[in-house]
């Protein structure tokens, strides 16, 4: 089965609110954050010919900045996350019914394209699938089959949800567990091995 990737994403300045600590100044804080986001969609498009891959699309309302050659943008239908994801995945559906789609975290800079595919083939077994973050009660990745809704239930405690919703947890690489939600999480990605953006941020501002 071939997936659709569905990647949420706020504008740098008013996303990632508790990784304020992590710069000094609010644009520095910007630039991290659009750094993170490019990390994760560079991974991405790193596969983008992969018969697993069969397109990259972005829900956003305005970025602020011009997305790489290659990807999509879906206007984010309003309502908060999981009904603009919904929403979004609703559409892919309706445009490739014979795909999958993957909703992933914008906030995976360490992302490994290999790590992705692995879990996307391990998705190709359930109906609807899940991965949790390190910390234990996030979810990075949530995969719909072809003809499943993707019922997203991302937010506070959201593994547990995804998993009372029937969704599968699947096993997967660090590099596709590993989201910043903190200055220590951003701390580990770049000891991980972040993507080039990310690394190249001022050591002084982490």
């Amino acid at each position: 089965m071939a997936w659709r990737v569905l990647v949420p994403l706020k504008r740098p300045s008013i996303a990632k609110r508790r990784l304020l600590g992590a710069t000094r100044e609010p644009a520095d804080h910007a630039h991290l954050v659009h750094a993170m986001q490019f990390d994760t969609l560079d991974a991405v498009l790193a596969v983008a010919t992969h018969p697993l891959i069969a397109g990259l699309s972005v829900v956003a309302g305005d970025l602020g900045a011009r997305l790489p050659a290659g990807i999509e943008l879906l206007p984010d239908a309003g309502g908060g996350l999981n009904p603009a994801l919904a929403a979004a995945a609703a559409e892919l559906a309706g445009r490739q019914p014979g795909a999958g789609v993957v909703a992933l975290v914008g906030d995976l800079p360490a992302l490994r394209a290999a790590d992705l595919l692995d879990a996307l083939h391990a998705a190709e077994r359930h109906p609807r699938s899940f991965v949790r973050d390190l910390a234990g009660t996030g979810t990075t990745l949530l995969a719909a089959a072809a003809g499943v809704p993707l019922d997203p239930r991302f937010g506070p405690d959201s593994a547990r949800r995804h998993a009372e919703s029937g969704a599968v947890e699947l096993e997967a690489g660090t590099s596709l567990r590993a989201d910043v939600d903190s200055a220590s999480d951003l701390r580990f990605c770049l000891r991980l091995g972040a993507g080039l953006l990310t690394s190249q941020m001022s050591p002084d501002l982490v």
